[in-house]
């Protein structure tokens, strides 16, 4: 992830292993950031990593994080 600062969302889908509407609901909630470069969405990477960060924070403060289920 790191050869590039921006990724578009079908990026990012890949990256997070997410649907693309999972990826759009996460953005108009807030928990994920995003910047236009005219009218194209962009997620930079340090928002990828800030949003693994607040998953791994909620799985831990919930007791399920490195459960297998």
């Amino acid at each position: 992830m790191a050869d590039k600062e921006l990724y578009r969302v079908d990026e990012t889908m890949t990256i997070l292993s997410l649907k693309r509407s999972t990826i759009y609901e996460q953005l108009r909630c807030g928990r994920l950031r995003s910047v236009h470069v005219g009218r194209t969405r962009l997620i930079p990477a340090t928002a990828i990593a800030e949003y693994v960060a607040l998953l791994e924070g909620e799985a831990a403060a919930s007791g399920r994080f490195g459960v297998a289920s």
